[in-house]
């Protein structure tokens, strides 16, 4: 059962007869060759000591996906008179089932020549019902005989249908707009038809050759009705419809996921979806179920309309291979993974056809491969290599680099070196060895310019402002908790991140420091009527502004380090090596200022509790410094080690 058979079920017959025409017409040529196939093998079982005839042309003519045909003469032989064939109940269910594809059309019709066709058509169906694995002389002729003036044959039953068939299209227009096949239409259905088309052509070439697209319209009363036929498949049919300003469409899939995808894109232009659910229907899909809803865009003037209907052709497109894309890219980056990057790909009008006929995930896992183990390891995916996010971004660009090279009919080797060398900057994108302490930094960074504005804004006397600092740094400090974890799980996987992990290790006893710094001032709010005097809260506030300055350090330390290289000059070299020496200035001046502020405590606080918890906090900061400066040196021996120097 063809697609149209879904037309039907969904109740659009109106749109039929030119696609049943088509149908009927491809069904004519496979009958034929059927027929010929039929004459061939009893040459064969005649001579069996001769070549066979070559059919391979006319079966890739006919478009038959049956490669057993091809063999059947090879198969056939003779017992006296009776010619005997292995698969001819396989033959017969295809002679019955083209024969009524080709008599389709007619169905319906009230002509006497019609009614006569349907006749035979009946007849000819429950003869071939009859036959078993052997056909004699009688039989033979019956099926293959095309000469006139004889007992009727079920050739010249198909030579008939043909006749009729022509005389048929001949009666329907063969005008066009934009490539769409249109008939008994209004004045108005023009424009809209154009819309469709408008977005449907804008999106085409990304199937390539893919069969599918083929667009028919027509008008029903006050309906215009469009059709297109979107693959192969035969449940897999969109029909849509437009009454005054409302927009209607009925669209069933075979696959759930990819009914869901198409129902999340037209969402996303404004359908209201209604009626979802599976459906069973005799003939079609097997007996199995497939899915079935309408969508609806109610517009609120023409233009609202002819967007809607431009930005539903645009998106047809996507269904092409969508389940196929779907099934690799799965190998590549999970169930999940697979579907958010086609969603993506069809937001931004990126095929995926491109890359499937590229290699597909071959071309991924080549790209990984080219990169080395140092990144890759047999087996990875390459989410989990890369992380989610990135991991879908590359393929996004890949599948676009692959579609626009397959459009311009680049080699396939040529396209794989592209990947590759995309793959490459991604990974140095993503997995330069600084990133994670660079991140890590970051959350360091804004720890210590919480405390330091907090103690210029003299939140101490507010125990609310000091609490909502508190949590702040303590999800600060889980964030910089996660990069260690992160870090730790890339030195399993390879031994190169060891040093960077042993480094960010290092840093975080910064984070650490910092954050216990907002939990012991959010303490000492809370016993606000005991308030640092002013020249306490000046001291406090110069050790937590030296901190801070350690950790603006700390942050350019690393990115100049990571830059380093052979691309690197002198003045980065001198600038590195300043940068380095400041931190080491700073963690020094703030044993200095932690000792003043001491100093100043003792001279100025005697409660007990107050001087207690202001001596941890300017601690708790000096500590701090003390873990920059510790991790200032484990950056420069780093860096000195990569650029070949001992440190």
């Amino acid at each position: 059962m063809e697609k149209t058979g879904v037309v039907a079920a969904l109740g659009q017959t109106e749109l039929l007869r030119p696609a049943w025409i088509k149908s009927a017409l491809a069904a004519n040529d496979r009958l034929k060759f059927y027929l010929t196939v039929l004459q061939a093998a009893r040459d064969q079982a005649d001579h069996p000591g001769t070549a066979q005839l070559d059919l391979h042309r006319e079966y890739s003519s006919a478009h038959i996906d049956a490669p057993w045909i091809i063999e059947l003469p090879a198969s056939a032989y003779l017992e006296a008179s009776t010619l005997h064939l292995a698969n001819l109940p396989k033959l017969a269910q295809k002679l019955r089932d083209d024969l009524r594809i080709m008599a389709r059309p007619i169905q319906g019709s009230a002509e006497d020549p019609d009614l006569t066709l349907s006749a035979r058509v009946d007849q000819w169906c429950r003869w071939v019902d009859r036959l078993g694995t052997e056909l004699d002389p009688a039989q033979l002729k019956a099926l293959t005989s095309g000469k006139r003036g004889d007992e009727d044959s079920f050739h010249l039953l198909v030579m008939d249908l043909h006749k009729a068939l022509n005389h048929l299209a001949a009666q329907l227009s063969g005008e066009t707009i934009d490539g769409a096949h249109i008939w008994q239409l209004s004045q108005q259905d023009g424009p809209r038809i154009s819309a469709f088309m408008r977005g449907l052509n804008r999106t085409r070439a990304l199937k390539l050759d893919h069969p599918g697209l083929e667009t028919a319209a027509t008008r029903d009363g006050e309906r215009l009705l469009i059709q297109n036929d979107i693959g192969t498949n035969d449940a897999h049919v969109l029909v849509a419809q437009v009454e005054g300003l409302v927009l209607t469409l009925t669209y069933s899939d075979l696959h759930r996921q990819r009914f869901a995808f198409f129902q999340d894109m037209l969402s996303q232009i404004g359908a209201k979806w209604s009626a979802v659910g599976s459906r069973m229907t005799d003939g079609l899909n097997s007996g199995d179920a497939y899915y079935i809803g309408t969508a609806t865009f109610e517009c609120s003037d023409e233009a609202a309309l002819l967007k809607a209907l431009e930005g539903l052709g645009a998106r047809i497109v996507f269904l092409i291979d969508w389940n196929r894309a779907r099934k690799r890219l799965r190998q590549i980056v999970g169930k999940a993974g697979s579907i958010a990057v086609l969603n993506e790909c069809a937001r931004r009008e990126i095929g995926h056809r491109g890359w499937l006929e590229a290699g597909g995930e071959a071309l991924i896992f080549a790209a990984m491969e080219a990169v080395g183990s140092d990144y890759f390891r047999i087996g990875d995916t390459l989410d989990a290599v890369m992380g989610a996010a990135p991991a879908q971004e590359f393929l996004i660009e890949a599948m676009a680099m692959a579609s626009q090279a397959m459009q311009q009919r680049q080699p396939v080797s040529r396209i794989a070196d592209s990947i590759r060398l995309l793959l490459i900057r991604h990974v140095g994108r993503h997995h330069d060895e600084f990133a994670l302490l660079s991140e890590h930094a970051s959350f360091c960074h804004a720890l210590a310019e919480g405390i330091r504005d907090a103690i210029a804004h003299g939140h101490e006397r507010s125990a609310k402002d000091a609490e909502k600092l508190a949590k702040r740094a303590k999800a600060w400090e889980r964030k910089a908790d996660l990069l260690v974890m992160r870090s730790r799980e890339r030195a399993e996987r390879n031994p190169r991140w060891l040093p960077f992990t042993r480094l960010i290790e290092r840093a975080d006893d910064i984070a650490d420091a910092m954050e216990e710094a907002a939990f012991l001032f959010s303490l000492i709010a809370e016993n606000h009527d005991k308030a640092w005097p002013a020249d306490v809260r000046e001291g406090m506030r110069q050790l937590a502004e030296k901190t801070l300055q350690a950790t603006q350090d700390h942050v350019k330390l690393l990115l100049i380090a990571s830059a380093l290289g052979e691309g690197s000059d002198a003045s980065d070299h001198e600038e590195f090596i300043a940068i380095s020496w400041r931190v080491v200035n700073a963690e020094q001046q703030c044993d200095q200022l932690l000792r003043d502020v001491r100093r100043l405590l003792v001279r100025n606080i005697d409660d007990a509790a107050t001087l207690g918890l202001g001596t941890d906090f300017a601690a708790a900061l000096e500590s701090a410094t003390d873990a920059l400066l510790a991790t200032a040196y484990g950056i420069r021996d780093l860096a000195f080690s990569r650029l070949g120097v001992e440190a």
